[in-house]
């Protein structure tokens, strides 16, 4: 069995709560693995939001396995949940699953540049708790017959579509920074930004990122990680 060393007790409760947040959308939730040195990446995506989700965690030695000396696995979120021991900052790797598609598409490690624009902690909470209020008091001013899952799901659309400032950042990517834990108050402008690669656009904090990928320009398919 191979077990993940991370580098002390913070690491773990902060692995355990992005694990614990993730099962609370999807309690079938599988995450990837990815390890070489002392870090470990795990991604995740949270079906309500449309976006990649990447928790970072520092291992306490370098991750080795015989002489594989890097880790790539698909795995169960519920099962790595499990086997996290917080006291002794360990985790055993589950055994592997079959993996959703979005798992075969993951952004790039390298070749990330700053893009301007992007409003501050704040305000991004600010936005997000906005467009809650709005989806509440839109869908509230339906009638029954109307609350259907395709009406409920346009209203969500049209607001959670929204970009954020002068970037091309949808909305609903920093309602997932803020769900999962990543755009917690406290955290200041110096603290958070915005980059691109290719299509991909990352918000990035000091708890963990958020990813979205543009699709091809004229396909009409808005932003998706699919």
């Amino acid at each position: 069995m191979t077990v993940l060393h991370l580098a002390d007790e913070r690491e773990a409760a902060d692995l355990a709560a992005f694990l614990t947040r993730l099962l609370r959308y999807d309690r079938a939730a599988a995450v990837r693995l990815q390890a070489a040195g002392t870090a470990l990446a795990v991604f995740g995506r949270p079906p309500s939001f449309e976006v990649l989700a990447v928790r970072t965690a520092a291992l306490a030695k370098p991750y080795e396995r015989g002489l594989d000396v890097t880790l790539d696995a698909t795995v169960s979120a519920g099962e790595l949940l499990e086997s996290l021991d917080e006291r002794a900052a360990t985790a055993a790797v589950p055994a592997v699953v079959t993996g959703p598609p979005w798992a075969g598409v993951l952004p790039p490690r390298t070749g990330w540049r700053p893009e301007p624009g992007l409003p501050a902690p704040d305000a991004l909470r600010a936005a997000v708790g906005a467009a809650v209020t709005e989806f509440r008091s839109r869908t509230e001013e339906l009638v029954p017959e109307q609350r259907g899952r395709a009406q409920l799901d346009a209203i969500g659309r049209d607001i959670w579509s929204r970009q954020l400032g002068g970037t091309r950042l949808p909305l609903r990517a920093a309602h997932a920074a803020y769900a999962l834990g990543f755009l917690r108050p406290g955290t200041g402008p110096d603290d958070t930004g915005l980059y691109s690669a290719g299509p991909w656009l990352r918000l990035r904090t000091p708890y963990g990122s958020v990813a979205v990928r543009h699709a091809a320009p004229g396909l009409g398919l808005g932003v998706s990680v699919r």
